[in-house]
């Protein structure tokens, strides 16, 4: 009899801990994310750990690469171009911010290209899967000048966007990490001047 109590004693000091760890919100967030993807606590680990390093929640659903010393922008900026038709992903458009803001102002202002990146079918696919993901196309790639003229190359951090939620239909998964590869690829090739 003892031992039972003692088991039955074990058990609610357990479910007081669990609750006051969980509560009711606790377990309602615990419950949601054991039907997500499983690397969906990692991406959002990720994320988190970012905002706390940088108190910017922008830098933290980025994916960010410095360009090698001795590259000119005109050179990482042709290799963006180039490494997106060797990848076949096409390109829908340019924003020169750079040039535009300086054309506004009158004054000399950082470089700073944005290039507009899709694969149509594949971005049909997410839109009928949710319409939600229309927010996120098209995927863009950043060629950006600090303030001491160092170049950067950005882009949105698409891990939360393919394993933030529930698993996608594995058709759909594939194709997203396909162009989660073409994406990753512009970055780390132009960065280096590959072309």
């Amino acid at each position: 009899m003892k031992l039972i109590k003692n088991i039955l004693m074990l058990i609610g000091i357990i479910a007081i801990a669990s609750g006051a760890y969980y509560g009711p919100m606790g377990w309602k967030y615990y419950s949601a994310f054991k039907s997500f993807d499983p690397k969906a606590a990692a991406t959002y680990k990720k994320m988190v750990d970012q905002l706390i390093e940088t108190g910017n929640s922008a830098a933290a659903t980025v994916w960010k690469v410095k360009v090698a010393e001795g590259l000119t922008f005109e050179e990482v900026d042709e290799s963006i171009k180039q490494t997106a038709i060797d990848r076949n992903i096409r390109g829908v458009g340019s924003l020169p911010l750079g040039d535009q803001v300086a054309a506004m102002t009158g004054k000399p202002w950082r470089k700073l290209n944005i290039y507009l990146y899709c694969n149509p079918l594949t971005a049909a696919k997410m839109i009928e899967h949710d319409l939600a993901y229309a927010a996120y196309l098209p995927c863009r790639v950043s060629l950006v000048e600090d303030e001491n003229k160092q170049l950067w190359i950005y882009t949105l951090d698409m891990d939360a966007m393919i394993y933030g939620g529930k698993t996608l239909p594995p058709k759909l998964l594939k194709e997203a990490l396909q162009v989660k590869d073409i994406m990753k690829d512009i970055l780390k090739r132009a960065a280096s001047g590959d072309f």
